[in-house]
């Protein structure tokens, strides 16, 4: 298995990167980054909040992990350019998840407006992530914009249903020539090893790992469920049959 993925500039031993929204506390994110090897940290702009007197979430991340800003909660490419820089000067980060949902029942990204804020947020600098409906069209436009990274959902944001646009998401894994990060509806650590062994270079997980009975041992599950999967890959997945084949050769029976 190879020891370092590249993305952005920066070298990564692991390929789960973990949102920070709906913790129970922000008290067991080191404990999460310390049991899971964890190295990037999503954080919503919209809950930071320097001058609060109860939790911050930016006194609770280590130093040496790298915050990815994101954008939920806007509704345009001009709220999602706002957003990412106020959170990289919150956060002195310049990795941006471009997160835009105008639709507010299944919080389906507006993949049109990502691209405007794609093109908007390199042309400043920033290492944008942008998180779509999977599309191949659109990823091509996104690696065109300057994007480090596409993010398709594998399903609903927060349904826990697993890959279930796998169709849609695998000629992205084969036609694009940026990392593809899969991210929503990963609910079980089976799914984030499905994830990896498709081909995809990295997960991002929240609400299964933030809203489980245990964190920071879902965490972990999904750490080495990552690990596993990409280990499957790099060996070879081997093609479903039709029929049976015997485990032993059906040769030398004893007599």
């Amino acid at each position: 298995m190879n020891k370092y993925f590249e993305i952005a500039g920066k070298k990564l031993k692991s390929r789960l990167f973990i949102g920070t929204g709906k913790l129970p506390t922000y008290k067991i994110i080191p404990n999460i980054v310390k049991q899971s090897g964890v190295q990037v940290l999503t954080v919503a702009v919209r809950r930071i909040n320097p001058k609060t007197k109860i939790e911050n979430v930016l006194d609770y991340i280590p130093k040496d992990i790298i915050i990815m800003v994101n954008t939920s909660g806007a509704r345009n490419a001009n709220e999602a350019v706002r957003i990412a820089e106020i959170g990289a000067e919150l956060t002195n980060s310049n990795w941006i998840k471009i997160e835009i949902e105008a639709d507010t029942r299944y919080l389906v990204p507006d993949n049109e407006e990502t691209v405007k804020a794609t093109k908007e947020l390199v042309r400043k600098g920033f290492k944008v992530f942008p998180y779509i409906t999977p599309d191949l069209i659109t990823a091509k436009k996104l690696v065109d914009a300057g994007a480090v990274s596409v993010m398709p959902l594998g399903s609903f944001i927060g349904t826990n249903k697993g890959i279930t646009a796998r169709s849609l998401i695998e000629p992205m894994i084969k036609e694009i020539n940026v990392p593809i990060i899969i991210d929503a509806g990963i609910g079980r650590p089976s799914h984030a090893a499905d994830a990896m062994e498709m081909g995809a270079q990295a997960v991002l997980v929240n609400t299964s790992i933030a809203i489980s009975k245990d964190p920071v041992k879902m965490s972990v599950a999904m750490s080495k469920a990552v690990i596993a999967g990409r280990i499957a890959y790099e060996i070879g997945i081997l093609k479903e049959k039709e029929f049976a084949m015997p485990s032993s050769p059906l040769t030398n029976f004893l007599r």
